[in-house]
């Protein structure tokens, strides 16, 4: 068994243009898709005309939902252009999708934690503002009741995988689509990838066991650099051209 996981693609429609024809470099044709897709002062209708037609498994993630609980006038400055660049068939598509779900049997897929689609599962946000590595036992304490042995998460942007100590593999495969990002909750921090690259991974079933290998694709992330820059979002356009917020 071996599939791709991508997630947070946030609009970015050139970096999952590159991502998907990577995937298919690779041989693979199995993908599931972990959340945020749309949200972003990018192009999310050129983004779900890719997404809706692909063989894949989604999950929502919390701006995914956004952009469906409130209205225009609520939403954030990355949600409310998705929102006024979508039809109606399109949000019909997004709300078909459910907040998480189990793949083959064996893979639990959702965006966050499987609770809350706004909180960080394997990072912590410390008092400072340091983003880092959660505890092993706030990991665990999360995964409880979950009994498939391979765990996909996202929201932080940032590629990880953790063993548990019972073996099960938590893996967030990185963002696709938004390389660094500024956020208010629970304190200010910035999350920050540190290159440009579009991100996902590759999970493979060997000898029982799961593995991972995390992808970083090239593309023309100079052009998305620009048209956040066209949008009135320098600190994105910023992560999209370097993978720093600064």
């Amino acid at each position: 068994m071996r599939f791709a996981a991508i997630a947070d693609v946030h609009g970015n429609h050139l970096a999952l243009e590159a991502v998907l024809a990577d995937i298919s470099a690779q041989g693979i044709t199995d993908i599931v898709n972990l959340g945020d897709m749309l949200s972003g002062p990018l192009d999310a209708r050129r983004t779900i005309e890719m997404l809706m037609p692909l063989d894949a498994v989604h999950v929502l993630g919390n701006h995914d939902r956004y952009l469906l609980d409130r209205p225009p006038e609520k939403m954030g400055s990355w949600d409310r252009p998705a929102y006024e660049a979508l039809n109606e068939a399109q949000l019909d598509w997004l709300r078909a999708q459910p907040m998480t779900r189990v793949f083959r049997g064996q893979v639990f897929l959702c965006h966050a934690t499987p609770e809350n689609d706004e909180v960080y599962w394997l990072d912590t946000v410390h008092p400072d503002g340091t983003v880092a590595l959660s505890p092993l036992d706030r990991i665990e304490q999360f995964a409880q009741g979950i009994t498939q042995p391979l765990i996909l998460c996202a929201h932080t942007h940032l590629a990880r995988a953790v063993r548990l100590r019972d073996g099960r593999l938590i893996v967030n495969p990185g963002s696709v689509g938004s390389p660094g990002y500024r956020d208010k909750h629970p304190v200010p921090h910035v999350v920050e990838a540190g290159t440009p690259h579009a991100r996902y991974a590759i999970l493979e079933l060997v000898n029982g066991a799961w593995q991972v290998t995390f992808r970083h694709v090239t593309y023309d992330h100079e052009a998305m650099a620009a048209l956040a820059r066209r949008n009135d979002q320098p600190e994105l356009a910023n992560a999209l051209a370097t993978g720093w917020i600064k």
